[in-house]
């Protein structure tokens, strides 16, 4: 039985997140969790409710204590789960709980789609203007490493947590990429015509 810590947002395994808890029912869960040196796990809030994934998480830091028992603590992803059963609260406690079965991910991917993937978001980031260095294709989650940086919807996030090939994940990001590029080039090349607006402009004379 994984406790469990609902959330409006995806986590990824390996990613880091700092959360403020201050509701009696997850500082409960938090101290158990501490005393008995046990992660939980943040299935996703969306659309009104729990989904079905989620990820187990470790803390790895309390950064700080409030006096009445609020706490800022640093946790890191770790495995994905798909929920069996949902309970909540679980029996004498305040927090919810349930089964999951974690899933086991793929890691491995074509070489070439590494690179295609970092390509285009190395062209994302030129257009936007972000002196950014180009992403290594040798990371261990590449695909896990940049879902939150290239504007995916929280249903596209959730989406891809829910895939278990790496290769398959870097296609799913470079396809939604592909196709977000050219929106974002006319909105910045908008952007520039609108700063230009009213700017003393020198134009060459046409000839007929």
């Amino acid at each position: 039985m994984l406790a469990l810590f609902p959330l409006n947002l995806v986590v990824f395994p390996n990613e880091s997140l700092n959360l403020h808890v201050f509701e009696p029912r997850y500082k409960e869960l938090i101290n158990n969790c501490l005393d008995e040196r046990k992660s939980f796990g943040i299935p996703i809030f969306i659309n009104n409710r729990v989904q079905e994934y989620g990820t187990e998480v470790t803390i790895t830091e309390v950064a700080k204590q409030y006096a009445d028992g609020r706490m800022d603590i640093k946790t890191k992803g770790q495995r994905i789960f798909r929920l069996q059963t949902f309970i909540n609260p679980m029996a004498d406690k305040l927090y919810a709980g349930g089964e999951v079965e974690f899933i086991e991910i793929d890691n491995e991917a074509d070489p070439l789609e590494k690179i295609w993937f970092t390509e285009v978001i190395s062209e994302l980031y030129e257009i936007l203007g972000l002196n950014l260095a180009t992403p290594s294709k040798n990371l261990p989650y590449l695909s896990f490493e940049y879902a939150h940086k290239i504007g995916l919807s929280q249903q596209q996030e959730y989406d891809l947590l829910s895939i278990t090939n790496e290769g398959e994940r870097l296609r799913f990001l470079t396809e939604h990429l592909r196709k977000s590029i050219p929106l974002i080039r006319e909105v910045e090349r908008s952007k520039a015509i609108i700063r230009m607006n009213g700017h003393f402009k020198n134009l060459d004379p046409l000839k007929f």
